[in-house]
């Protein structure tokens, strides 16, 4: 058997996959943007997941004002306040939330086809 430490190859040498993880990563909720088919060509944006300690009707009128489309607030029992967006906003909404840092970007996540 070839001694691979001398060669500069460690195998099975301590590495932690997980050492450059962000540690508080695993205590950030994650916000879901989702786009939902209606009828024809018309959609949907929903954003949910936001922090409750935030103002969702505030940053409703925000998305409202900057991307030209209408909106509403629902409340759902199990997942809170969900933001209801006119039309397929997911990218807007993704770059409107880490520019104005209400969230960091490795918190958002965007489903969708």
């Amino acid at each position: 058997m070839a001694n691979f430490e001398s060669d500069g190859i460690q195998n099975l040498a301590g590495f932690d996959a997980f050492k450059d993880a962000d540690e508080e990563a695993g205590d950030q909720s994650k916000v879901h943007i989702r786009v939902q088919q209606r009828n024809g060509r018309k959609c949907i944006t929903t954003v949910q997941g936001l922090a409750d300690d935030l103002d969702i009707k505030r940053i409703c009128k925000a998305f409202k004002k900057n991307f030209q489309c209408n909106g509403a607030v629902t409340k759902d029992s199990e997942l809170g306040e969900i933001v209801q967006l006119s039309g397929d906003q997911r990218t807007n909404v993704s770059s409107f939330l880490t520019e104005q840092e209400i969230c960091k970007k490795a918190q958002v996540v965007i489903h969708g086809f």
